[in-house]
């Protein structure tokens, strides 16, 4: 294939995922930033109902919310099949479970703790509208919907942000260098919508994990730690939100 037609493939998955995404983000900046108040004094609310009373239908609309965010890695499982891969290509796949879970636990620990001191001191510094991780009913199917969306996030922002993007901008011409700034922006740029401190905290995320991708030649750890950050943001919002202090609720 020619370089312009990778180039026009990676515009288009973009366009249905992530590149959409950052576009939407930025909208929802500029709204903020011209809003009347302080950033900190606004909220950006992830994982709310979407029928509330209605349980069994907020469930319906939960599960295919998280099953159709999906379609743009499956797209990438068919793009890299036709040109003789899959995803495994990528490191995305089951043939080192221990190790990714491993490294994955140990990139969550270190990027989850220095992630939350930032995310604080950011928001203290107006720099950052209130994060609201969760806002679900209290309902049987609430844990498990939180973990589903966030290994959901985790896969779809991996496989397409590090994998693909970096596969397909190497392919195209780009520099080691800038594929890695283009990655570690546009990680940035679909987080816009929670401030400043949000585009800035993911590029900065997004240069240490195109760093380890190129070490270990693998999405999977990155999936793992992804995945792990969502979900201790998730469902420890969901156990920690009015019961301590330094804990900022919307």
């Amino acid at each position: 294939m020619t370089r312009r037609t990778l180039r026009d493939e990676t515009l288009l998955v973009l366009a249905l995922s992530l590149g959409a995404s950052g576009v939407s983000a930025l909208i929802s900046f500029i709204g903020s930033v011209t809003r009347p108040g302080g950033l900190k004094d606004q909220a950006a609310t992830l994982n709310a109902s979407a029928a509330p009373g209605r349980p069994w239908l907020d469930l319906a609309w939960q599960l295919f919310g998280i099953t159709t965010a999906l379609v743009p890695v499956a797209l990438v499982a068919h793009l890299l099949l036709r040109e003789g891969g899959s995803l495994r290509t990528l490191g995305f796949d089951r043939t080192r479970p221990w190790p990714d879970l491993g490294r994955g636990a140990v990139v969550a620990a270190v990027i989850g703790s220095t992630g939350i001191a930032f995310y604080l001191a950011v928001r203290a510094l107006g720099f950052n509208l209130t994060v609201v991780p969760e806002a679900l009913p209290g309902v049987w199917w609430k844990y498990p919907v939180l973990i589903l969306s966030a290994v959901q996030n985790a896969v779809v922002e991996e496989v397409i942000v590090v994998g693909y993007l970096l596969r397909r901008l190497g392919q195209t011409g780009w520099t080691p260098v800038a594929a890695l700034a283009g990655s570690s922006l546009l990680r940035g740029s679909y987080h816009l919508y929670q401030g400043i401190g949000g585009f800035l905290g993911n590029v900065v995320m997004g240069v240490v994990f195109v760093l380890l991708y190129r070490r270990w030649g693998r999405v999977g750890p990155l999936v793992v730690a992804h995945a792990l950050l969502d979900i201790g943001a998730f469902v420890g919002y969901a156990l920690l939100a009015g019961k301590v202090g330094w804990l900022p609720t919307a």
